[in-house]
């Protein structure tokens, strides 16, 4: 598919477009690799992505923000092409389904993330968040 090619990506009212949403294979900080869980029932956890542009009448979020949105809450991929840049990927997400917000690029890969035999929840009513 060819990208779209586009003066400026603008959307409306409260929307949020993101970009690096990363559904491939992933290193953590300390060198483990990650691989690529998309389309497997392990695939299922919510994702950061980074804010492109936001509507006018979003207050939540600003452009910069890293968003951690719940699984499925995103549209596919749009590839476009701003004027001066090479071709990258979009996708639009949910305002209501963005759980968290970040300025900088989180430095974990999965938020609720399990395995065989663990599985590491956050307390989302304790006084950090």
């Amino acid at each position: 598919m060819s990208a779209i090619e586009c003066n400026e990506l603008k959307p409306l009212h409260d929307g949020v477009i993101v970009t690096d949403m990363n559904f491939d294979e992933q290193v953590t900080q300390s060198g483990i690799v990650i691989t690529s869980d998309n389309g497997k029932s392990e695939g299922i956890k919510p994702r950061w992505g980074k804010v492109y542009a936001i509507g006018p009448d979003q207050h939540d979020v600003k452009i910069g923000d890293w968003v951690l949105v719940e699984h499925g809450r995103w549209t596919r991929k749009l590839t476009i092409k701003t004027t001066g840049t090479e071709p990258f990927d979009v996708l639009r997400v949910e305002t209501k389904s963005i759980l968290l917000t970040s300025e900088y690029r989180p430095d974990d890969v999965y938020l609720g993330q399990s395995n065989a035999s663990t599985t590491q929840t956050f307390d989302f009513s304790s006084p950090m968040f």
